[in-house]
């Protein structure tokens, strides 16, 4: 008997929004979490809403971050009403890349300018480009409260990006598909996926579900339950460090890669990008150059004190971008997995749990298939 519509293996962001967008759609849902234990890469989100720089050679993948964007003001509002009315604490005025030094600004604009030709190129449409260039003046101008060091010239704006509380956002994800009739539940690490008649058998611990679809979204775990339905996902874990200060006034009114200030009034500090296996400690290396870095953007940040450093791992496939596949050896079975879970949260939440419900990925998700890897190792 089919005791689900769709099982969702992982309830981190990822799979948290696909769950959410499918019980929108009125499917019984049964989310899976893990063990307390196990890696997680919300824990350890910047929080970033963020389409600036993203998508160089990949156009698919800067139109499905410019989509989600587009959608996160409206996913945000009716996901604060199904998860209960709690703030989701979202703000898009915009976001920053401070360049230190003329090297530093012209490879932005360089960047920048390839990046507005692709999309149009790929879409074939003229539009307003997502990003311009300010001057140290015009950059000093938008943040009076933060003196800029001497080696900053300028900055990259841009004009779709912001920022939101991850650990907020994945607490409603959970709520909501709570509320709208789905079923969460924790400590269920999943040992085993079969096929019996037609129906997914997935099997925990703490017993077996069945259902007639199945999304694995488990990060960096997704390679050992994939391959059980026919797919060889290549991801690789990543680490990335934060740094938190402690609280204060209003510094950054604008949220800037690597740079962060809550809506709580801390400023995060980040991150790192060390490919150190599944080795989530801290270091005293990450910390200095955190820091050396930040002082360097706002030398006035020297003098507040730091309150917390942690670490998380970033689902990293060979080329950075993510997989959205279903199995065709197992129709039915889908694999979602990606870095930026947080910026594409509204996409899963609506194109992604949609071509799922409707049991066919769209076409214009097929380049995100883990198949590219294999045509290029072949190539």
């Amino acid at each position: 008997m089919i005791e689900h519509d769709t099982i969702i293996i992982g309830a981190g962001t990822v799979g948290a929004a696909i769950a959410y967008g499918l019980v929108r759609l009125g499917s019984k849902v049964l989310l899976l979490d893990g063990a307390k234990t196990d890696f997680r890469a919300a824990r350890a989100n910047f929080g970033l809403v963020w389409g600036q720089g993203k998508g160089c050679g990949m156009p698919p993948y800067q139109r499905l971050t410019r989509q989600s964007i587009d959608l996160w003001a409206d996913f945000s509002a009716e996901l604060q009403d199904h998860a209960g009315g709690a703030a989701l604490n979202y703000e898009q005025k915009g976001g920053l890349v401070f360049c230190l030094g003329e090297k530093a600004f012209e490879r932005r604009i360089v960047l920048n300018s390839k990046l507005s030709e692709q999309l149009r190129d790929f879409d074939n449409l003229d539009q307003t480009p997502d990003t311009e260039m300010l001057e140290r003046a015009e950059l000093q101008s938008l943040m009076p409260n933060l003196r800029l060091g001497p080696e900053v010239v300028g900055a990259s704006y841009g004009r779709r990006d912001g920022h939101v509380n991850p650990l907020r956002l994945l607490a409603m994800l959970h709520a909501a598909v709570m509320r709208l009739g789905g079923k969460l539940r924790g400590e269920h690490s999943v040992t085993a996926i079969r096929r019996e008649a037609g129906i997914f058998v997935v099997e925990t611990a703490r017993g077996d579900f069945r259902a007639a679809r199945i999304v694995i979204a488990t990060g960096i775990a997704v390679g050992k339950l994939a391959r059980q339905v026919g797919l060889d996902i290549p991801i690789k874990a990543q680490r990335g460090q934060i740094l938190v200060t402690e609280r204060v006034g209003p510094l950054l009114p604008l949220p800037c890669s690597g740079l962060r200030q809550t809506a709580e009034g801390t400023i995060m500090i980040g991150a790192t990008h060390e490919d150190v296996g599944e080795n989530s400690s801290t270091t005293t290396e990450a910390s200095i150059a955190l820091a050396s870095k930040a002082v360097k953007i706002a030398p006035d940040l020297a003098s507040l004190r730091l309150v917390r450093q942690w670490s998380g791992l970033r689902i990293m496939s060979p080329d950075g971008f993510p997989v959205y596949v279903e199995s065709e050896e197992f129709p039915g079975a889908f694999v979602a997995t990606c870095h930026s879970g947080v910026t594409l949260a509204a996409v899963h939440a609506r194109k992604i749990a949609a071509s799922i419900a409707a049991g066919k990925l769209s076409p214009d998700v097929l380049p995100f298939s883990h198949r590219r890897f294999h045509l290029n190792a072949a190539a």
